[in-house]
């Protein structure tokens, strides 16, 4: 059973809220998990807050995995629900592991189906759908005795309501005392992506391990991205555990992206959101886990205490921060973002 609380504050927004998953094995080849999550988001990112005021809501998510064990392979069938004021999204997912060649290779496979309803606030008459499909193929290897390899295939086809309901794009106008004008943003109602990841751990000799990771994203609007991460493990005494890892990334922006366009209805498709436009990031994580009891105590058999620190910044090439006055429509300075991210989660094993 794991209890958790994270905090998340950053780019105007915070996101708070706990979650509890419980895991049960139920005879010698059944198991099954059950996941309650809470979000409570509220203020405005830097995209919406020039068009649209702060606001305040509750994201709930349930989840649910019944995993089912033969031999050497392992079968899991899970399904997800959500539920905001203005989204409702429903998933159901199925995976399956194998383990051959004396169990030194794993091969995986799985499936995701996603049927999501969108809304928009004080508009009951507005009603959206969003299917999501997404694949993954995976394969890893025990390399050597201290030493593990995955290569990871995912492609993901969205098709529906793509665009937030919220955020608008700005243009050219003349005839404003500001300059520009605002329409609300128009996506493609179809979307494919596809990614290919490559991961390796390394045992080392004093009760450590290091872990590297690059992975390429690509899709058909026109964004290609790569990350890189590099991480460190350490037992550092007999009832601690340390961690630290870095990640890079960085994406191009879509085909049909700009930040300020020419004029009103400048193209069939536009989009001001800035995870659409180019930028950098940076993320550095702290963490450390206790264990708090080696003998049984009570009904438990072990439990650990574990605290991370995720510190993340990210700088829009191209995105411009509304907030400061210019004379000039474009000339504003570009937009940054600095965010800190909290977790405590408590894992008792009964």
């Amino acid at each position: 059973m794991d209890v958790l609380y994270h905090y998340y504050e950053g780019g105007g927004i915070t996101v708070e809220g706990p979650s509890v998953l419980v895991r049960k094995q139920l005879g010698e080849s059944f198991s099954v998990q059950a996941k309650y999550h809470v979000d409570t988001i509220s203020g405005a990112s830097i995209d919406v807050i020039t068009t649209a005021s702060p606001y305040r809501e509750e994201r709930t998510e349930l989840a649910g995995t019944l995993d089912y064990l033969r031999g050497d392979t392992l079968l899991s069938v899970g399904i997800v629900t959500s539920d905001e004021n203005d989204y409702k999204g429903r998933s159901f997912n199925i995976g399956v592991s194998q383990e051959v060649f004396a169990a030194m290779t794993t091969l995986s496979m799985g499936y995701v189906r996603g049927s999501d309803e969108i809304g928009r606030t004080g508009e009951p008459d507005f009603r959206e759908e969003l299917d999501r499909h997404s694949w993954r193929l995976g394969v890893t290897q025990v390399v050597s005795r201290n030493m593990l390899a995955e290569l990871a295939f995912e492609t993901i086809t969205d098709k529906g309501f793509l665009n937030n309901p919220y955020r608008q794009v700005r243009y050219l106008d003349p005839e404003s005392g500001r300059g520009y004008g605002f329409q609300a943003e128009l996506y493609p109602r179809r979307r494919t992506s596809n990614a290919v990841a490559l991961r390796a751990r390394y045992h080392l000799p004093y009760r450590a391990a290091v872990h590297a990771e690059y992975r390429y994203f690509s899709d058909d609007w026109g964004i290609d991205a790569h990350s890189t991460r590099i991480g460190y493990t350490h037992a550092t005494l007999p009832r601690v555990i340390l961690d630290l890892q870095y990640r890079y990334y960085t994406q191009g922006a879509a085909d049909f992206w700009s930040d300020l366009y020419p004029f009103r209805s400048a193209q069939n498709f536009l989009a001001r959101d800035k995870e659409l436009s180019r930028y950098d990031s940076h993320s550095v994580r702290m963490g450390v886990s206790y264990e708090l009891f080696t003998a049984r105590w009570a009904m438990f058999d072990r439990g650990t205490v574990n605290l991370t620190y995720d510190w993340i910044t990210a700088d829009y090439r191209d995105f411009r921060d509304l907030r400061v006055n210019v004379d000039v429509p474009g000339d504003e300075p570009t937009y940054s973002l600095s965010a800190n991210v909290f977790q405590v989660f408590f894992s008792f094993w009964f």
